[in-house]
C-alpha cells in the first residue's frame, strides 16, 4: 500500500483536529471556534471547507468506513496468489493500523454516530456491513470449520479486540508500536483459531 507524503490539505488538517477535539470532549462540547484555532484559521473560516460541524462529523464518520472498505478490497485486489493466511494477516495489519493511528475515530465512532442524520448513519452501517462480509470470506477460508454465522461473529469479536486500542492507555503509554500491534495481531489470530 502507498503511503502519502505529502502535506495533508486545509481539509484534512480540518477534519484531523476535529475528529481530536470531538473525541476529547464530545461533538457537543466543541465548537467551530476551537477547531479553526487548532488549524490557524477563524471559526467561520472552517465554513468555506464544511457547512457545519454536523458535516464534518458525517464526512468524519462515512469517510473511515468507507476507507476501511477500500483498503480491504485492495489488500485483497493485491492477494493474486497469496495464500488465505496471508491474505487474513494483510486485513488485520490494515485494520491494526488504523486502530493504532485513527484512535480519535474510534471514540468519535462510538460516542456520535447517533448524531448522524439517518441518511449518513445507513451509509456508514451499509459501507460497514461490506467490509465484515470481505472479512467473513477470508476468515471462511482459512478456517473452514467455521459457519457463515459464527465467522462474522468472530469477525466482529476480533474488531471488538482491535477497536479497544483507545482504553488501552494514552497513546505514550503503550509499548511500542511496533509490540502493541504484533501483540494485537497474535490476539487476532488467536480469537479466529478459537472459533473453529
Amino acid at each position: 500500500m502507498a503511503t502519502r507524503t505529502d502535506a495533508p490539505t486545509r481539509r484534512e488538517q480540518i477534519l484531523k483536529e476535529a475528529a481530536r477535539l470531538f473525541a476529547e470532549r464530545g461533538f457537543h462540547g466543541v465548537g467551530v471556534d476551537e477547531i479553526g484555532a487548532a488549524v490557524g484559521i477563524s471559526g467561520p473560516g472552517l465554513y468555506r471547507h464544511f457547512a457545519g460541524k454536523d458535516a464534518m462529523l458525517a464526512e468524519l464518520l462515512v469517510g473511515i468506513s468507507g476507507q476501511l472498505l477500500t483498503g480491504a478490497k485492495r489488500r485483497l485486489a493485491d492477494a493474486d496468489g497469496v495464500t488465505p493466511e496471508a491474505v487474513l494477516d494483510s486485513l488485520i495489519e490494515g485494520h491494526i493500523d488504523f486502530a493504532l493511528d485513527d484512535r480519535p475515530l474510534i471514540i468519535l465512532h462510538d460516542r456520535e454516530l447517533d448524531r448522524l442524520r439517518d441518511s449518513d448513519r445507513k451509509l456508514v452501517r451499509q459501507l460497514q456491513r461490506q467490509y465484515v462480509e470481505l472479512w467473513v470470506e477470508v476468515v471462511r477460508e482459512v478456517y473452514p470449520g467455521l459457519t457463515e454465522p459464527t465467522a462474522r461473529s468472530a469477525v466482529h469479536s476480533v474488531f471488538g479486540l482491535l477497536n479497544s486500542t483507545p482504553h488501552l492507555g494514552r497513546a505514550g503509554s503503550l509499548p511500542g508500536r511496533g509490540a502493541t500491534a504484533e501483540l494485537l495481531h497474535r490476539m487476532a489470530r488467536g480469537a479466529f483459531a478459537a472459533a473453529e
